[in-house]
């Protein structure tokens, strides 16, 4: 599973590549379970700094506040795997790194964490841009900690890519 989806995230950072350098425009990443696994799958590719402007890595909430402008009041309210979270996050990357798309990841990995609300697995994203209407979605992954990044790495492309359909 793994080595397949490994292919289809190479697959589909030279789709966005594509879709971005036609447009001209740039992409960011915020990133908390993922680590910056969606910004080194992008910058993974020869040429990316044409099209790649910034990445966040921000596991505390603490600098999500300080670095992507995410409220207090709705981690507080809603936890930092939320769909409102995960909307500041992209919002905030977007504003910082000064691009035309941002992605945004907040999510469960495992193997601990989770809770009978937020399982393992859980994962919040959030598509905001320039041009576009701020997206979110939830998702439950299956799979060890590696295959949940992988499959939330992917997911987070995809979203991208659909904001060009």
């Amino acid at each position: 599973m793994n080595d397949v989806l490994e292919a289809k995230i190479e697959q589909q950072v030279a789709w966005l590549a594509e879709r971005l350098i036609e447009r001209n425009w740039s992409v960011t990443t915020a990133e908390s379970c993922t680590g910056g696994g969606v910004a080194e799958s992008m910058t993974a590719l020869a040429g990316s700094s044409a099209w790649f402007n910034a990445a966040f890595v921000t596991y505390s909430n603490a600098m999500k506040s300080q670095l992507l402008g995410v409220k207090t009041d709705a981690l507080e309210a809603h936890g930092a795997v939320s769909q409102v979270v995960a909307s500041q996050m992209a919002e905030g990357a977007l504003a910082s790194a000064q691009a035309n798309l941002a992605v945004a990841i907040s999510g469960i990995a495992g193997p601990g964490g989770g809770s009978p609300d937020k399982p393992v697995g859980t994962v919040c994203f959030a598509v905001a841009g320039t041009s576009v209407d701020t997206f979110t979605e939830t998702c439950l992954f299956a799979g060890d900690r590696h295959q949940v990044r992988l499959q939330a790495v992917s997911h987070a492309l995809q979203m991208l890519l659909d904001k060009f359909n």
